[in-house]
Order: structure tokens, then C-alpha cells, then sequence
């Protein structure tokens, strides 16, 4: 008995052995812990370098931490930019301080646009955004440039603020199937312009497109660019689903350079700017169109709005020259010469709008320049400069200079009444070159005024710069 009991306690004591000795193994074994922070402090993240629009860039970010654990982490996944898209940030693999420290990331990619490339940060259980600046280019100021080399580096700044699918729908080939697809309607009656619409850009391209088109305009008081944003204004006033600002299209068809052909285009409703430049110069400044409604004319009432996300809005009064000088030469002229020039014919619109290219009548009508007087004459230079001088200075010397070479040989006619404000009123100014037609139609989206002009400028021989097929 007592050999029994001594056997069970030598057993007893063999397995209370073998019980510490696993006791003590688990003692011993260290669990593998997470990468953990308290914080991730976004607002002291820092990039490398700021990117560019369509420029690859390649940087690091470094993003400080507080409350880390002293633990090893491994490289992480790609994180997509949003916002500015088409970058990555990716984790750089490293071992976390025991407190305070910094993650590196990696960044890389191509940026689609300017703005801010923002990146959800997620690590140790902590979410942040970090961002990044994207230049709109790498140089956009073109002020120490002139002429045609201004002109070019004004396209290349647009164009590098630009995504390459936007770019491919600013830049098209130079072909006449293209330049001709204007009209005065709004895009949801014709939708054939070609070209970028603004509606799809941000106001700092929206910036660049005007000072593009700020550079080939005039700077005469309420003609060229100011005539422009004018024009722009009335249609953001009229606004809907149809008018405004965003339904404008810019294209450039062909490559800006010093030596071949491209051509500007900037249209819309009641707006054509179609700039045609040959090694380097501008041959074509037409088809010109303009339109404007609502319209200040025989009426107290007045129109402003803002263009471009401006707090400051813009006065609609983009016509009212022309009409002014219009009138002032038909009351100028001599009874004998005001009677010659009246025609009997109703024009309820203009004669060589939209879609009529190179289909101008034959036949002159109305009063010759050579039957004017001097006074006469520089009434009829005046009325054709409110047109010439929507080009930069230098651009409408040349056609004005033509035309004044023209005069004697330059037609004036009209129908309707001498104040050009009155429905049907309509005057025309027809010379070896020079075309010029204003037309007073109905209002078409306002009920008053009831009335709203269109106006083309268009030359016989240079329109879309001499291009006729």
C-alpha cells in the first residue's frame, strides 16, 4: 500500500513538473502587436514640391504623427488623388517611433487638372486628408510678350490648364466644314458648334479663355472685350437651361504658330468671333456676329449681370454704339441721299447670317460713298469702325485703312426708320470689301423691351480668312 502511494505521488509531482514547464514556455512568447498613432496631424503635412496640370509628377509627403507605438509597418496600397485626379500616394514602409514621428509617402502620377489633389490617409486608426497644390501651369504669364507670339503663348497657357480630353475638344484640324458651324441660336436648338464648352471649366480657366480672347479684342470703350463681356452678361441674364455663359464654346482649329493657319473661334447665341491668322498675321476677322437681348433701345430700363463668378456685375449696353452711329449717318445724310438710301423692302432679319457664306447679293443698293459728302463719308467711317474696332488696335488698322480706301465705293441702305430701335428697322453697308448689316427683330425670350437686334460683320473676300472650301 504504502509502494502504491508512493508511486501516485511521484506521479503527481512528474506532471505538476511538466505543468510549469508549459507555464513558464507561455510566459516567455511575445504577441505581434499593430502599428498604432493617437494622431495624425494634417494641417503639418508637406510635399516635396507643388505639381502641374498634365506635367508627371513624382514627390514624397510626409505626414506627422503623435502617440506612436515602436512598431514595424509594412509598405501600403496606393491611395488615389480626388478633386485634382490622377495621382497616387503610397506608404512607404517603416517602423513606427515611440511617441512622435513622421509617415513618408510617395507620390506620383500625371494631375488632370489645377487645383487641389486631396488624399484620404487612413493608419494606425487614424483618417486624414492631406493635399496638394496643382499649378494651372508651369508659366501662365505672357505680359513681356507681343503680337503673334503673345497670341501663341495665351493658347499654350489654356491649353496647359487643360485635361487632354478637354485639349482635344479646344483643338481641332482647320478645316471649312468646321469653322463654318456658328449660328445665332442657343446649343439646344443648334448643337453643331464645335469646340470647348465653358460650361465644363473651372473659373480659373474660364480666366484664361478671357484673356485669350481679351488679347485679340479691342479696348475701346464698350466695343471689343468690353462688348464682349457684355454679350456674355446678357445671355447669363437671360439664363435657363438654354442661355448663359456656359453655352459658349472656344475652339482653336489648326496649330497658333508663326508660319501655316488657325483660326480663333469663340461662339455662342448671339455671339461669333471667328479670327483667322496666316503665317503669323491676322487676314480674316469674320464672320463677325453679334446679337444682344434684353436690349436698352426707346426704353428707361437697364440690365446687368456678372460674368465669370464676379461680384461685380456687368451693364448690357454692348450695342449701343453701333446703333447710335447707325442712326447718326442716316440723319446725316442730305434729303437727296437719305431718300436714294431708303429701300421699300422689309428685312425681318439680316441677310448674310448663319450657315450664308459667300453668297453675297450682287447688287448694291441704296446711296454710293462717292455721292456723299466728306462729313457723310466720315458719318459711314465712323458707323463701320463700332465693327473694326472689337480687334486690338493694331489688327483694325489694317482693315480700317481699307476701308476708308474704300468709300466712295462703299453702298449705305436702309428700310424701316432712321433710330434703328424700332422693329424692322434695318441699315446695310456694302463696299468692295466691307459688309455690314444691322436688323432691330422681335424679342424672343423677354416681353419687354419687345424688341433685340442682330448684326453681322463680314467681308467679301476675307471672311474665314479667304477659306472657301
Amino acid at each position: 500500500m504504502k509502494n502504491k502511494k508512493l508511486i501516485l505521488s511521484s506521479l503527481l509531482i512528474f506532471i505538476a513538473l511538466i505543468v510549469s514547464a508549459c507555464g513558464g514556455d507561455d510566459d516567455n512568447t511575445t504577441s505581434t502587436s499593430s502599428a498604432t498613432v493617437t494622431a495624425l496631424t494634417a494641417g503639418s503635412a508637406t510635399f516635396s514640391s507643388t505639381a502641374t496640370i498634365n506635367v508627371a509628377y513624382t514627390g514624397t509627403a510626409t505626414l506627422p504623427y503623435t502617440g506612436g507605438n515602436g512598431v514595424a509597418y509594412s509598405a501600403g496600397t496606393a491611395v488615389a488623388s480626388t478633386g485634382v485626379t490622377g495621382l497616387t500616394a503610397t506608404l512607404v514602409a517603416g517602423t513606427l517611433a515611440n511617441g512622435a514621428g513622421n509617415l513618408t509617402y510617395t507620390v506620383t502620377g500625371t494631375p488632370t487638372s489645377s487645383g487641389t489633389a486631396s488624399f484620404v490617409i487612413t493608419f494606425g486608426g487614424q483618417t486624414v486628408t492631406i493635399t496638394l497644390t496643382v499649378n494651372a501651369a508651369a508659366n501662365t504669364s505672357c505680359s513681356s510678350a507681343t503680337g503673334i507670339t503673345k497670341l501663341i503663348c495665351l493658347c499654350d497657357a489654356l491649353k496647359a490648364s487643360l485635361t487632354s480630353t478637354q485639349i482635344a475638344s479646344l483643338q481641332i484640324s482647320y478645316a471649312y466644314a468646321s469653322i463654318i458651324k456658328w449660328s445665332n441660336f442657343p446649343d439646344g436648338i443648334y448643337g453643331n458648334r464645335v469646340g470647348l464648352k465653358l460650361s465644363g471649366l473651372t473659373t480659373a480657366q474660364k480666366t484664361l479663355v478671357l484673356a485669350l480672347l481679351q488679347e485679340i479684342s479691342g479696348s475701346t470703350s464698350n466695343e471689343g472685350y468690353e462688348e464682349l463681356v457684355q454679350l456674355l452678361a446678357a445671355d447669363n441674364y437671360l439664363g435657363g437651361s438654354d442661355y448663359g455663359e456656359a453655352y459658349y464654346h472656344i475652339a482653336i482649329l489648326g496649330t497658333p504658330a508663326s508660319t501655316g493657319t488657325f483660326e480663333i473661334y469663340f461662339g455662342g447665341h448671339h455671339t461669333q468671333l471667328s479670327n483667322t491668322y496666316i503665317n503669323g498675321s491676322l487676314v480674316g476677322a469674320t464672320p463677325s456676329f453679334r446679337g444682344v437681348e434684353p436690349c436698352t433701345y426707346s426704353t428707361s430700363l437697364s440690365f446687368s449681370k456678372a460674368v465669370n463668378g464676379s461680384s461685380t456685375a456687368t451693364n448690357i449696353i454692348p450695342m449701343n454704339q453701333e446703333a447710335t452711329a447707325f442712326s447718326a449717318l442716316l440723319t446725316g445724310l442730305s434729303t437727296t441721299n437719305l431718300a436714294t438710301a431708303k429701300q421699300s423692302t422689309t428685312y425681318s432679319d439680316i441677310v448674310c447670317g448663319p450657315q450664308v457664306d459667300w453668297s453675297f447679293p450682287t447688287t448694291k443698293l441704296g446711296v454710293k460713298g462717292s455721292a456723299m459728302s466728306s462729313t457723310e463719308q466720315a458719318l459711314l467711317l465712323a458707323a463701320i469702325k463700332t465693327y473694326v474696332n472689337d480687334l486690338n488696335a493694331t489688327d483694325a488698322a489694317a482693315f480700317i485703312t481699307l476701308y476708308t480706301n474704300e468709300l466712295s465705293d462703299t453702298y449705305v441702305a436702309y428700310s424701316g426708320s432712321t433710330g434703328l430701335a424700332t422693329k424692322y428697322d434695318y441699315i446695310r453697308i456694302d463696299g468692295p470689301h466691307v459688309w455690314i448689316e444691322y436688323s432691330v427683330g422681335s424679342s424672343i425670350v423677354l416681353s419687354n423691351p419687345t424688341t433685340h437686334p442682330h448684326s453681322v460683320w463680314r467681308d467679301r473676300s476675307t471672311d474665314y480668312g479667304g477659306t472657301k472650301q
